[in-house]
């Protein structure tokens, strides 16, 4: 009989999700294996601006797990030894229309929480010397986004919860059968009390019948890097112009959204026609990362557009100015999404737990919501 090796909690994925599932059941004191199907993480999960956003989430549950999640990348990035930036980020208004969300959002909001308040174009200088400030008429000042490099810290990730919590990682080796309490994974058969699926784009693979239901898609987006800027140049906090307000849940609320949402498609039709909004970040080297798009669909382009990076880089420099914007290296990312959902959750047999589709903002929510999960598992 061929041997059955035993785990208390298996996880599928060594994204954001599945690590900060990993995390935790380790801190419940349970053993873990992680199963990852290739010899590191290669998705959406490095593929991304390296934002802990809370700005973009609505308040209540979805505002609060931020913060929680916020709360866990710091303690453990001081613990794994990479770099965070508590910077803040500034949304910018050069129109009217632009400039009547950030005033709803302050009056709706602000009372809410203290963490923002609108600024004039010499108080927001002061925040970042990259912002220009000729035709800007306000800014929203956010103080609770961080800046971690996403390559650096999904990678480092992994050898403190193995160091820590004696997480076990088994790399290059994909699950391919789950009937609990057992699951195969590169050939060999495991036993574990609880599994959770957290592999992210690739969900037709596990369950295909079940994700099939759910409505879930895939959301290609098309980013780039520069090399890091002359003299050590920084932008100070993390930018986002006009477009950014029609992007995020965390402004769908003000009915002032309507009015610039019909000013851009009438002036600039291609930018929803492709997804785009603008958002600049800057890592510990110096590098800016600069995106983004999202095209829908169950099969993503696997090439990326000219036109949508020339269309980023030309509205970037509406509101940004730096030393140098020569682009280093581009990509594309691809992750899952439901639309009008913030996540996927599901138990299709006794013992295993999907989570998914955390639509392009797992970075930002994955570790609060792996708290939550644990609470009521």
């Amino acid at each position: 009989m061929a041997e059955i090796i035993s785990t208390e909690v298996a996880i599928v994925g060594a994204g954001i999700v599945g690590l900060a599932h990993a995390l935790a059941a380790a801190k419940r004191g349970l053993n873990v294996t992680v199963f990852e199907r290739n010899q590191q993480a290669v998705g959406a999960s490095i593929r991304n601006f390296g934002m802990i956003w809370p700005i973009g989430q609505p308040q209540g549950l979805l505002f609060n797990r931020a913060l929680k999640s916020r709360e866990i990348w710091l303690e453990i990035a001081q613990k794994a030894g990479f770099h965070t930036d508590s910077c803040g980020s500034l949304h910018t208004a050069y129109r009217r229309d632009e400039l009547a969300v950030l005033e709803e959002f302050i009056a709706t909001t602000g009372k809410q929480i203290d963490s923002v308040a609108l600024l004039t174009p010499k108080q927001a200088s002061q925040k970042s010397s990259a912002l220009k400030t000729e035709g800007l008429l306000a800014t929203l000042w956010s103080t609770t986004e961080v800046i971690v490099d996403p390559r650096e810290a999904i990678a480092k990730i992994p050898a403190y919860l193995s160091a820590e919590y004696g997480v076990k990682f088994v790399w290059g080796t994909a699950v391919t059968e789950i009937n609990s309490p057992q699951l195969i994974a590169g050939g060999k058969t495991w036993k574990a009390d609880q599994i959770f699926v957290c592999s992210g784009r690739d969900f037709e693979t596990l369950y295909p019948d079940i994700y099939g239901k759910s409505g879930m898609t895939k959301v290609k987006l098309q980013m780039m890097r520069t090399p890091p800027q002359p003299n050590q140049f920084k932008i100070g906090t993390s930018l986002c112009g006009g477009l950014t307000l029609t992007h995020y849940s965390g402004f769908s609320h003000c009915q002032s959204l309507s009015t610039l949402k019909n000013r851009i498609q009438a002036e600039t039709p291609y930018f929803p026609k492709w997804g785009i909004h603008v958002m600049v970040s800057q890592n510990s080297q110096g590098e800016l990362t600069i995106g983004d798009s999202h095209e829908y669909g169950l099969t993503p382009d696997p090439f990326n557009k000219a036109e949508i990076n020339r269309y980023i880089l030309d509205y970037l420099q509406t509101f940004v100015q730096v030393p140098s914007l020569e682009i280093a290296e581009t990509w594309n990312g691809v992750y899952a999404k439901i639309p009008g959902k913030t996540e996927f959750i599901a138990q299709p047999e006794t013992g295993v737990t999907l989570v998914n589709a955390l639509s392009g903002a797992g970075m930002t929510l994955s570790f609060g919501l792996a708290e939550e999960v644990f609470a009521s598992v």
